[in-house]
């Protein structure tokens, strides 16, 4: 009999335990129709969808840096593999957080458990244009890294076959194919890791060339120098489109058109091709003038307008308990030269469009002061 009671007491143990694991497993199902009335009244019930987040959550982030680090700071090829293998991981553990559960149930957890990190909606979308920006720059190397194989392969075999070839025109088409992957080899976009492999090996490429098939007139090499300095300045053109930017974007284009500027330059009155190389530098420089301007201009305003909000929210600490009418004076008066600082931020420049609604804030309070 005692030994009765033991087994049905051991049976029942087994089928409670048997049943909260399935209500557990049921209650975690990734349905706001199920969790979202449990963690009103029993979250403690949805611990394992937490823990999952939280893991998810902080593998997407921990990837994310990690992809972050590897390609913009490229070291070799690999580097960006593995780059490219830690988005698709962040991807994969972004996909591992609904959207609905974010905002909405991480408040839970971290009531219950103190957590010291805010995950809400916009940094999931942060998190998420942050991938697809990187998922850009890796499809760019990736591009530029397989036509710089392609091309110094070309180039190689190009070099052995004019050493074997015996006829004329046979070496003139050897010629072309050696000529097409030295082009392929300098319109590489910049800041590339190939671009960056191949700059060191260029003007050996180039000297190689010119020694073996002594085709090269100055005119292709005026020709050469001229595409080279297109093609900064075409990056330089894309880069700088649909403004405005931040200060370390417009340098970014300066910096492009002084690469393109410094080729043209090295053009001498001798060359053939001068006078295109003159018509192009003057060009240049004018858009590098513009984009000096605008830098300027931006890093400026950004300056003005942190100051005038330093001193808004100085001065409405001040006041914060009203404006006595023997303060309207000193209040309106500092006021005004608050809105005389946002009135000096430029149009065109990040920091205007916010400047404006201060200058409309800033002009409420003065017209509230007055009355």
């Amino acid at each position: 009999m005692k030994l009765k009671l033991i087994a049905w007491g051991l049976g029942m143990t087994t089928v409670t335990t048997a049943g909260l694991i399935g209500l557990i497993s049921l209650v975690n199902l990734p349905y706001p129709m199920i969790r979202r009335p449990v963690s009103k009244v029993a979250p403690l019930l949805l611990l394992p969808s937490y823990i999952k987040m939280d893991h998810h959550y902080r593998e997407a982030i921990a990837h994310v840096e990690q992809a972050d680090q590897l390609i913009h700071h490229v070291s070799s090829f690999d580097d960006i593999k593995l780059g490219e293998q830690k988005v698709k991981l962040a991807q994969e553990n972004l996909a591992q957080l609904p959207v609905w559960f974010i905002g909405y149930e991480p408040k839970r957890y971290c009531e219950m458990f103190s957590c010291s990190w805010q995950f809400t909606i916009d940094e999931f979308e942060a998190a998420r244009r942050k991938i697809g920006r990187m998922e850009a720059i890796i499809f760019q190397q990736k591009n530029a890294f397989n036509t710089y194989q392609e091309a110094e392969n070309n180039l190689q075999q190009a070099k052995q076959n004019y050493h074997q070839a015996t006829e004329r025109e046979q070496k003139q088409t050897i010629i072309t194919t050696w000529q097409q992957s030295l082009d392929e080899l300098q319109q590489l976009p910049p800041h590339t890791f190939a671009a960056n492999l191949v700059s060191s090996k260029l003007n050996s490429y180039q000297r190689d060339f010119q020694s073996v098939t002594g085709t090269i007139t100055e005119k292709e090499k005026t020709n050469t120098i001229i595409s080279a300095a297109r093609s900064f300045a075409l990056s330089a053109t894309k880069l700088c489109e649909n403004p405005p930017h931040s200060s370390d974007q417009w340098q970014e284009c300066q910096q492009l058109w002084q690469k393109a500027i410094n080729r043209l330059e090295s053009i001498s009155q001798e060359d053939q091709g001068y006078l295109e190389s003159q018509e192009l530098l003057a060009e240049y420089e004018t858009n590098s003038s513009v984009v000096k301007l605008q830098s300027k201009a931006e890093k400026e305003s950004s300056q003005t307008l942190e100051m005038a909000k330093k001193n808004i929210q100085t001065l409405q600490e001040q006041f914060a308990n009203g404006v006595q009418p023997n303060q309207r004076q000193v209040f309106i008066s500092k006021m005004q030269g608050n809105m005389e600082q946002l009135k000096q931020v430029k149009a065109g420049t990040t920091a205007y469009e916010e400047a404006q609604k201060l200058l409309k804030f800033a002009q409420a309070k003065m017209q509230e002061a007055r009355e």
